[in-house]
């Protein structure tokens, strides 16, 4: 293993949450013998040949947190599987969790209409379905709150094998929560659009959620978000 691969392994296991790693014990060998100590393998958590009908698998009737006890149904996510962009937004409201899928409420039309307007204004033929959408937790917090840190540690597991078995141009993170799920951040969203970060080689584009743009005092941060928005579509499709 190179020192690339063995960073990018423990960066993995440091969005898992996980914070020691502990080697296995290894025979030492006679001094006659003077074979060489085979080096130590760290634990595999992150499937090779991943997909996202074996994470949705993997999830279940999930109950590994409190989540689970209000849910109606699990919004794992929707569409293009082989995108080159993907959408993270916070977790799913009343009518995702009525539905199964994210982003069919209000905020989602108008998601809808941010994208595929933009898209059209910019000549870029892509529709809401050309793209891939999730949320960091995949049950509907009670009143939708927002989720507490060990929800998103341990929803976070599966979206991060959603991003790497989909394995996008870009990721477009959808409000501050999503983007302290992904980047391990505590900047808030002002702080952070508008400009390009990094997930595991993956350019990231931090913007406002659509919830929080159809506020009426809201109006300039709907300006920012398209701007946003056309950087990204930009970038991928171009």
């Amino acid at each position: 293993m190179t020192k690339d691969e063995l960073r990018q392994r423990l960066e993995f296991y440091q969005d898992l949450g996980i914070k020691t790693i502990y080697r296995r014990s290894l025979p030492v060998p006679k001094a006659k013998s003077q074979q060489p100590i085979a080096a130590p393998q760290l634990p595999t958590l992150e499937p090779t040949q991943d997909s996202l009908l074996q994470i949705l698998a993997d999830i279940g009737d999930c109950t590994r947190c409190r989540l689970h006890e209000a849910r109606n149904k699990i919004v794992f996510g929707s569409g293009n599987e082989q995108s080159r962009l993907v959408f993270v937004g916070e977790g799913p409201g009343a009518d995702e969790d009525a539905q199964g899928l994210p982003f069919v409420g209000r905020a989602g039309q108008l998601l809808t209409q941010m994208i595929e307007g933009t898209a059209s204004k910019e000549g870029i033929p892509i529709k809401r379905s050309d793209v891939y959408i999730c949320n960091v937790v995949k049950c509907r917090p009670p009143e939708n709150r927002t989720p507490q840190p060990d929800e998103m540690e341990i929803c976070g597991q599966f979206l991060y094998r959603q991003l790497q078995a989909i394995k996008p141009k870009a990721i477009c993170l959808l409000g501050s929560t999503a983007a302290k799920a992904v980047l391990n951040t505590k900047d808030g969203v002002t702080r952070l659009r508008g400009k390009w970060h990094s997930w595991r080689d993956i350019q990231v584009m931090v913007t406002y959620h659509p919830s929080y743009l159809l506020r009426p005092y809201n109006q300039n941060a709907k300006k920012e978000a398209w701007e946003d928005l056309k950087k990204v579509l930009h970038y991928v499709y171009d």
